[in-house]
């Protein structure tokens, strides 16, 4: 434990040799002490605390040095002996206690008693052998104490005379004590090395102990020890530093039982702005220009590139690493770091917003020359807001991709397209140079949306639109689309087009590369569209089991089994499922479209555990290739299959996963799919209320994919018909089946609408119509004794469709026109057709007439 002296922490061994230093005067040993360290450690009040360890009758003489009056010949020296050698400092000084004291003589025969007789501007040897002789007389019969503040301010007749007097006391009881900064030690050690009594004392920073009991002191009260903590790491132990940083803590609201880190960062930040970097710069500014390079750079910048930007050089620059780690500002390292996060912020805040880009745009300048990684130089060209390095950027982008980082990545390629663009419109170009600059739109364009592909799928969309448009035919444009094919991308309308688009161009070509037909073919189908089918198909079969095939096959098994060709969707789905455990190249993300679509064709054919297994492989294969769209699908799949096994908790997992990666990946379609999922987990668990809340307010996107939109409708229908809301739930699945019809998915395995709209229709009570719905194609339907329902006469008695009969129940029941097509699931048009049939049927005019026409034939 650190025990305080006075208003000093942390200094028990500097007072000790102070103390042993003035018990020796008192046998005629002189002491010579100096006291180094940076600026704040404590060494003026180090110097202050000495008076009170001295006897009572010593004399102390006293001087503080200052810069601005370096240019005033002995200012020091008069500071020192002014308030003891009379003249016209002489009665300032008469009330000053033991000062006042002095020997009879002391000043006769110096040649300084009065101002007019002090020395001229150069320190002679008679001038300075006076005031020796002066010491020696003031320390005939006490102890003298000559301590200066900052001596190496002092101007230069005054520092000749304090070395001159320290090498000349020897057997006088005089202690000599000057504070000076740590960059004056080696001229000390040079001068006064060789005398017997010097003392050098070095401060150290505070431990964190003694910074806790002076922060404790400040408040009044003990503080928290985190922020204890943090004061200590701010102020590196530096005294000055802490008190500044304390006071500006006290001035600002704050429990200092419980602070807040954000709040104390800013304070810290400029308490040091405003102590060691103000210092930094006016004692070292080379070390000042290295911090403001590395708060700008990074502090991980290469020595060689700091100096180049310097113009210092390596050894200058290596030397003012050292003053920066010495003073706290930097980690020794390698590789170097700010001890601190509020070193950074505090510097920059002190480095004016255009040299911060001057320093940028250089840095990348020096960089690009020095052949540094493309990322660090492209950090810097972006900062700097330069106007070349499209290269770079290219380059950086595409090391960034690599590396996984994708919002980097992002980053750099919209810099260099943006770059692209402003210097396509910088002068005329000949037909050449709008050629190379349309390939490098597209290029760029096509790397940034297969970044976008990992963190932003709407945007990801809108550069396959461009990359479209801009690409020069169909074999061009297929090329570029196939780098960002995705079955997440046709979850709306306006992603799906260019690869619909692209993939009929490229099937109308004599030749297509295979590949590339096989992989857009298996992308449109997902979307619901046949384009190029027939040829793929052809080529597919030359080669059934390669990747590509692959891909197309499960595409194909999801599109087969949509419209209820379920042998053809099993056979396909098999071939993919079989390559998928045979080779491992077959769950790569290039084959996403493929194994969604074969997950999705298992489920729908009923095969629900072959979907799940394949499914979740897939997630786990597209989360180690950091491919989040695949993977947002495989959870949809998974939560699906759960659903349909029962396994309510599970399948309510599965779609949380899915909806935050939706979200991650602003995929607006997909995150609707995702709440649908999740809101008919919750309705099985019988959280029907939570699943209304999550689902309250939220609207599928406009250009979602029918199924998508479907799927939505099928969710919001399970919890109303959950909550009772029957009637609604009945149209919500009638809608459902109309989005499904729209894509030609016909098969009743892919959403269950039928069935859960019947059920509402009972729920209502309305049998007939829950029987028509699950009676999907017009069939005869029949009475409880088994005989035909509706047989009615025109002239000799007809027999009205089932259809027909339909209709006439609801009718006869009071529901208008516009009703029963919304409860039969057809346009209000259809359902007057079949009205003005059965009227011409029953020989009649109006609906009025119907009950006189069919009179008890027709149970109602």
């Amino acid at each position: 434990m650190h025990a305080p002296n006075g208003d000093l922490y942390h200094r028990e061994h500097e007072i000790s040799l102070l103390q042993e230093a003035i018990d020796a005067l008192a046998l005629g040993r002189p002491t010579v002490a100096t006291v180094h360290g940076p600026r704040g450690i404590g060494k003026s009040a180090l110097l202050g605390a000495i008076p009170r360890l001295l006897p009572a009758d010593a004399l102390v003489l006293r001087a503080r040095c200052h810069p601005s009056e370096s240019q005033f010949p002995y200012s020091m020296v008069r500071q020192l002996f002014d308030p003891v050698l009379g003249g016209r400092a002489g009665s300032e000084a008469a009330g000053a206690g033991r000062a006042a004291a002095v020997p009879p003589g002391a000043a006769e025969g110096t040649g300084l008693a009065g101002e007019e007789a002090w020395p001229g501007t150069r320190p002679t040897h008679e001038a300075l052998l006076g005031l020796l002789r002066t010491t020696r007389a003031l320390a005939v019969e006490r102890p003298v104490a000559i301590l200066v503040d900052d001596l190496t301010q002092a101007d230069e007749p005054s520092l000749r005379w304090f070395s001159y007097i320290a090498r000349r006391l020897d057997d006088l009881p005089v202690l000599m004590v000057a504070t000076l900064p740590s960059k004056a030690a080696a001229q000390v050690t040079e001068d006064l090395g060789p005398l017997p009594y010097l003392l050098s004392l070095w401060p150290e920073p505070l431990c964190p102990t003694c910074t806790t009991e002076l922060v404790d002191r400040a408040f009044d009260s003990p503080v928290d020890q985190e922020l204890a903590a943090l004061c200590h790491s701010l102020a590196h132990g530096n005294p000055l530093v802490l008190h500044d940083l304390v006071t500006r803590l006290r001035r600002t609201p704050m429990a200092p039982g419980s602070p807040d880190p954000e709040q104390v960062l800013p304070i810290g930040a400029q308490a040091l702005s405003e102590t060691v970097l103000a210092w930094l710069d006016e004692d070292d500014p080379a070390a000042g220009e290295l911090l403001a390079l590395l708060a700008v750079l990074g502090p991980e910048t290469d020595p060689a590139v700091c100096g180049a930007l310097s113009r210092r050089g390596e050894v200058h620059e290596q030397h003012a690493r050292e003053t920066l780690v010495r003073a706290g500002l930097l980690e020794p390292g390698p590789p170097a770091r700010f001890p601190h996060p509020a070193v950074r912020p505090a510097v920059l805040a002190r480095v004016p917003a255009p040299e911060r880009l001057a320093l940028h745009g250089r840095a990348a300048a020096v960089l690009a020359r020095l052949g540094a990684p493309a990322r660090q130089t492209a950090e810097h060209l972006l900062k700097g807001g330069c106007d070349w390095g499209l290269d770079v950027l290219r380059a950086a982008g595409t090391q960034a991709a690599a590396a996984g980082d994708h919002e980097a990545a992002a980053r750099f390629l919209r810099r260099a397209l943006a770059l692209l663009d402003s210097t396509d419109g910088s002068a005329e170009q000949d037909d050449r140079g709008d050629e190379d600059s349309g390939e490098s739109f597209l290029d760029l364009t096509v790397r940034l949306g297969a970044v976008e592909l990992h963190r932003d799928l709407d945007a990801c969309a809108r550069h396959a639109v461009a990359a479209a448009d801009a690409a020069t035919g169909p074999a061009r444009r297929a090329e570029a689309l196939v780098r960002m094919a995705s079955p997440a991308l046709v979850a709306t309308v306006e992603a799906a087009q260019p690869f619909v688009r692209a993939c009929g161009e490229l099937a109308a070509l004599p030749a297509p590369p295979r590949e590339h037909l096989l992989r857009l073919t298996a992308q449109t189908l997902l979307t619901g569209h046949r384009s190029g089918l027939r040829r793929a198909a052809r080529l597919a079969a030359a080669a059934p089991t390669d990747a590509a095939a692959c891909t197309f096959a499960g595409a194909l098994a999801a599109a087969a089994a949509a419209g209820g060709r379920l042998s053809t969707a099993r056979r396909m789905a098999a071939r993919v499922v079989a390559a998928a455990g045979r080779e491992p190249e077959a769950m790569a993300p290039a084959a996403a479209a493929g194994l969604v679509g074969a997950a999705l064709a298992l489920t729908w054919t009923g095969d629900v555990e072959g979907g799940k297994s394949l499914a979740t492989r897939l997630a786990g294969a597209a989360r180690a290739a950091d491919d989040l769209a695949t993977a947002l699908l495989a959870h949809l799949v998974c939560s699906d299959t759960a659903h349909r096994l029962g396994d309510h908790a599970a399948a309510h997992t599965e779609a949380g996963i899915a909806l935050r990666l939706a979200r991650r990946l602003n995929a607006p379609a997909l995150t609707g799919a995702a709440l649908a999922c999740a809101a008919r987990a919750l309705t099985g668990l019988g959280h029907s209320a939570e699943a209304a809340a999550l689902l309250d307010g939220e609207q599928v996107a406009g250009d979602a994919h029918p199924f998508i939109k479907a799927l939505f409708l099928q969710g919001r229908g399970t919890v109303a018909a959950a909550r009772g809301e029957h009637a609604a739930a009945a149209g919500l699945f009638l809608d459902c089946g109309h989005r499904l019809a729209q894509r030609g998915i016909t098969n009743p395995a892919c959403l269950p609408w039928r069935t859960q709209a019947a059920q509402s229709y009972l729920a209502l009570g309305e049998e007939a119509a829950a029987a028509t719905i699950l009676a999907g194609a017009p069939q005869e339907q029949r009475a409880t004794t088994g005989r035909p329902v509706a047989q009615v006469a025109q002239g000799e008695r007809a027999l009205l469709s089932p259809a027909e009969t339909r209709v006439v129940e609801l009718v006869m029941r009071g529901h208008s026109s516009q009703e029963v097509a919304e409860k039969l699931f057809l346009s209000k048009r259809t359902v007057d057709t079949h009205l003005g049939r059965i009227y011409r049927k029953l020989g009649i005019h109006s609906r009025h007439e119907l009950t006189g026409a069919l009179g008890a034939g027709l149970p109602l």
